[in-house]
């Protein structure tokens, strides 16, 4: 026999798991989560090798807010051409340097 439980408000039946789920998965996304760890590889009390690991798990709108939104200037999810970047002087600033370097050229004799 099926349990029949009542309340005041009318007999109590248990949360369906799907509305549970997508309670949590609202809330983690609006509020947002971090999940941060760090793996060390040792080797005879040797440090091999150390991963930060770095999990946020928000909301687009959420991660815009905080500032986390580099997918708006990459061009593989943008769907933007790459811009070339500008060389900000610097073949420039690299031939002055080399004139600098270079050697004076003797004068010619009479």
């Amino acid at each position: 026999m099926a349990d029949q439980r009542q309340t005041s408000r009318g007999p109590l039946s248990a949360p369906a798991a799907g509305s549970n789920l997508a309670d949590v998965l609202e809330r983690v996304l609006d509020k947002g989560i971090v999940i941060a760890g760090d793996i060390k590889l040792l080797l005879a009390d040797i440090e091999v090798l150390t991963l930060q690991i770095r999990l946020v798990i928000v909301s687009v709108d959420k991660a815009r807010e905080i500032g986390l939104d580099w997918w708006t200037n990459t061009p593989a999810f943008s769907g933007k051409p790459k811009q070339p970047q500008p060389e900000s002087g610097l073949e420039e600033r690299v031939r002055r340097i080399e004139e600098a370097l270079s050697p004076e050229p003797e004068p010619e004799p009479r």
